[in-house]
């Protein structure tokens, strides 16, 4: 899509929406843009939202809270209610543990601090998961709530595609090798460090050596947990 010039105010928008990604992993509220670029009525910043998406600067999902990102990045992992999914091409997946969506603490298991049940399966329709195979593809039980802005919460599932790499602001699951812990946390590679950022305002980030840092897969979709 062609791009096309921004009002400076437009500009603002679109230099916080970045910068706010960059910081925190998640992005911004509309209040949280109408307070750093001054501007006080909600739908004035939504309209100049609705001008960066067409113009090719972001995307949104009016659906989700915080449904925004660049349109050069991948959009935010899937949603889906337990309990609540087309019978038609179900797939099952294994749900092999646990991961902490908190500090990073230890968890027992042979295999990266996760839990491990062959039994356990759960059943996703195909669509939720993209094109991706389901031998790539496994499930974890999430505990804990650092990552509640990224609409993830205690209690959830997450569905993941088993992978040693990850990108910037990827959400992933990571062994952290010198700690023998293991978390959930959005990605970010920092020079010889890797930032592993919640997606809770009151929680800081993660600093460890990026040697240290084992990623086990990328997050695609979270199956929300009904309460």
């Amino acid at each position: 899509m062609e791009r096309h010039a921004l009002s400076e105010r437009q500009k603002k928008i679109l230099k916080f929406i970045e910068n706010f990604l960059a910081k925190h992993g998640y992005p911004p509220t509309i209040r949280d843009i109408g307070e750093a670029v001054d501007i006080a009525s909600t739908s004035v910043v939504n309209y100049n939202l609705n001008k960066l998406v067409d113009r090719g600067y972001i995307k949104r999902d009016p659906k989700v809270s915080r449904g925004l990102w660049l349109a050069n990045q991948e959009p935010p992992a899937k949603e889906l209610s337990v309990g609540y999914a087309d019978p038609a091409s179900l797939i099952q997946i294994p749900l092999v543990g646990k991961i902490a969506a908190s500090a990073p603490v230890p968890l027992p298991g042979e295999d990266f601090g996760y839990y491990y049940d062959t039994d356990d399966l759960i059943e996703v329709p195909q669509s939720m998961i993209g094109a991706a195979h389901r031998e790539d593809l496994f499930a974890l039980r999430v505990t804990g709530d650092s990552m509640i802005d990224a609409m993830v919460a205690d209690g959830d599932i997450i569905i993941l595609k088993r992978q040693n790499v990850a990108h910037n602001g990827d959400m992933v699951a990571v062994w952290l090798t010198e700690r023998g812990e293991t978390t959930l946390k959005k990605y970010f590679h920092e020079g010889k460090k890797v930032r592993l950022q919640p997606a809770n305002p009151l929680m800081d980030p993660i600093y460890v050596d990026a040697d240290k840092v084992n990623v086990q897969g990328r997050v695609l979709a979270i199956l929300r947990a009904l309460h």
